[in-house]
């Protein structure tokens, strides 16, 4: 782990004792401070008082004795309403931090010749593809890169630092929140549609919150930006107006000056002089479709940014195997493919694999985002037919009318049979599509058991595992 600096010695509250909270409550114990947790949760609780952590109910407590207040991302700070713990802490004048602005602190203090770099990425869709895909480009070239944040391994739970190492770090909206002096050598944003609207109190906010990946960032450092929405576009005309760091523009649409660009799938490097052709990403096995290709030309972008090659950059690129329950193929039988995309929880998050088929037997549903998915009515065109699942099943049929048939399946196992018995009497190559557009809550813990279920149930059909994927 990283053990946190700063604190030493003194008393530090922590709300919240999921995977975040209990990471940072033992990152700031190791490095000397005394933690102190509560969470509503008593199963929560007893584990935090089982590893020795002092838990005190922090309703009654003396929020003045408080150096800092360590806020769980998932925990409200200002929308709907914040949570009373926030209401506590600004009372008492006691600051409020998240992970990534302990684990900044701890950077700074750090000695400039032991500074590892860091890499920060977010972005409405994509970014847990881009962070895999950074870190595994920089692995390829012999970098020592920790991977985490946001996916996996909380930042505070990756291995300590040296100044050899490269953080890669998928950064959330709710994380950027709570952070004031983060500051990336590469901060990356992607792209903006409307998401968790409702923690930011509407689309300023979440833009806002997004922006602050690049609000520490000085000479030196690198902000590679996304011009494929109006609002990145926005976020980028500002940035490089303001001067300072490196900005470059990616675009998966358009060509974008200076920057990196992907059209029809071949990479372009404008960075100098001119636009150079280096990768035609259509060759990626795991890079399908243009939302891959964006996802590509940033981690290109940043790795350059770190002085990797251009040799370097590309031969990781093509070599990515591609990530679990993101178009991932996990099963083949017959002339059917299973493609898993649980990760798509929300409408632009599917529309960038439906985009990717020409037709497709499509699973959907769950629990529903704001907006349902009229927003894909374009696509309907290529759905065979669809398998329509969870709470939002009956909503979407209404959605898809006379557009698509469809089929009211009710869960994942269901829909996997009934799409490959009518995908397989189609007598074509076929492709059955797990990309349901919601959030999994409604039936499973997260996206990733919903995937699993997929994964589970066309392996119990017979169907062989795709070449790398988990069996």
């Amino acid at each position: 782990m990283i053990p946190v600096r700063g604190f030493e010695g003194r008393r530090v509250a922590v709300f919240g004792l999921g995977r975040t909270g209990l990471t940072a409550a033992r990152a700031l114990k190791a490095g000397g401070a005394e933690p102190v947790l509560w969470d509503e949760k008593a199963p929560a609780r007893e584990q935090a008082a089982a590893e020795g952590f002092t838990v005190e109910d922090l309703n009654t407590a003396d929020w003045s004795s408080f150096a800092a207040f360590l806020l769980s991302p998932g925990v409200p700070l200002t929308h709907p309403k914040p949570h009373w713990t926030v209401e506590k802490a600004k009372a008492a004048g006691v600051e409020i931090v998240g992970d990534m602005e302990l684990y900044a602190r701890t950077v700074a203090l750090a000695p400039a010749h032991k500074r590892p770099k860091t890499v920060a990425i977010t972005g409405t869709n994509g970014k847990s593809t881009t962070t895999a895909l950074i870190g595994w480009v920089l692995k390829q070239a012999g970098r020592d890169a920790r991977i985490g944040g946001n996916i996996g391994v909380g930042v505070l739970g990756l291995e300590d630092m040296h100044a050899g190492a490269v953080y890669v770090l998928e950064t959330s909206s709710y994380q950027l929140d709570l952070t004031s002096t983060f500051k990336p050598d590469v901060s990356v944003l992607l792209n903006l549609s409307p998401d968790h609207l409702d923690r930011h109190g509407g689309m300023d906010g979440y833009v806002d919150a997004k922006r602050r990946i690049f609000q520490s960032q000085a000479a030196g450092d690198s902000a590679v930006i996304g011009v494929d929405d109006p609002w990145c576009r926005q976020i980028c005309t500002e940035l490089m107006a303001a001067g300072g760091r490196t900005v470059r523009p990616i675009s998966a649409g358009t060509t974008v000056g200076r920057g990196v660009y992907a059209l029809g799938g071949v990479l372009y490097d404008a960075t100098g002089h001119s636009a150079v052709e280096v990768a035609d990403l259509t060759r990626a096995r795991s890079l399908p479709g243009r939302h891959n290709w964006q996802n590509a030309a940033a981690a290109y972008a940043a790795v350059r940014a770190l002085d990797l090659s251009v040799e370097e950059a590309v031969e990781g690129l093509m070599s990515f195997p591609g990530l679990a329950h993101r178009m991932e193929e996990v099963g083949r039988l017959g002339r059917v493919r299973f493609i898993n995309d649980s990760k798509a929880t929300n409408a632009d998050a599917a529309r960038q694999a439906m985009s990717s088929y020409p037709k497709f037997w499509w699973i959907a549903g769950g629990r529903a985002k704001e907006g349902g998915i009229d927003d894909l009515a374009d696509l309907f065109g290529r759905i065979e037919r669809a398998y329509l699942v969870g709470e939002a099943a009956h909503d979407f049929a209404g959605a898809l009318n006379d557009h698509a048939p469809w089929t009211i399946s009710g869960d994942i196992e269901s829909a996997v049979m009934q799409a490959y018995a009518d995908a397989a009497g189609s007598g074509e190559e076929a492709v059955v599509l797990l990309s349901p557009a919601c959030a999994s809550f409604d039936q499973f813990a997260d996206f990733e058991q919903r995937g699993e279920a997929f994964r589970s149930a066309v392996l119990g059909l017979g169907a062989a595992p795709a070449e790398g994927a988990r069996a």
